[in-house]
């Protein structure tokens, strides 16, 4: 059967995952490096590969990640693996692509336990993942690690409502409503 041209197919693309990897920490235990290992996301080892267009995970940039930038993860969602004792210094840096920052979250790998936006690589990737309605990828990503499925338990609530949200300043009152005493 054929389609007229002003007749519009829907086009399902899934998201391109990649992580800038600094290589700053011990690579047995970084999380970004196992996805990387597994073919969960693509290796990127120079700034200037990390695609423009691309969302570019920054807990420094001054916008929050929010669903409205899901068209942009068919360019690429991209992590920044560096050492948290380095990210200060890291992260004063802009890098390519559209900087977002994450909407507050538990972390829940053995590191950071229970600590406030100290998510690991993979924890990042996978709440973008989940806040742009890309939930059965979240869960894959997460569940390559045996503390992983309790990292989306953990935020079940905060998650699902930013997932929900109709824009970036939603989703700063909900960070408001679920982590008052934080800031």
């Amino acid at each position: 059967m054929n389609q007229r041209k002003s007749e519009k197919i829907p086009l399902i693309l899934k998201p391109k995952i990649y992580v800038y990897q600094m290589k700053q920490d011990d690579q047995r235990k970084c999380t970004a490096a196992k996805l990387c290992r597994l073919g969960l996301a693509q290796p990127i080892f120079q700034k200037n590969k990390i695609p423009k267009k691309g969302i570019t995970l920054n807990p420094k940039a001054s916008s929050v990640f929010s669903p409205q930038d899901k068209p942009y993860l068919i360019y690429g969602l991209i992590a920044i693996d560096c050492s948290w004792k380095k990210a200060n210094e890291t992260f004063s840096k802009r890098f390519r692509g559209l900087n977002r920052r994450l909407p507050l979250l538990i972390a829940a790998n053995p590191i950071n336990y229970g600590k406030i936006s100290m998510l690991s690589s993979a924890e990042a990737l996978a709440s973008a993942l989940y806040i742009a309605d890309y939930i059965e990828e979240s869960r894959k990503l997460m569940s390559i690690f045996k503390w992983g499925l309790n990292f989306l338990e953990l935020n079940k609530d905060p998650l699902e409502e930013y997932r929900l949200s109709k824009s970036p300043e939603d989703i700063i009152e909900i960070e408001k409503e679920y982590f008052k005493f934080y800031r």
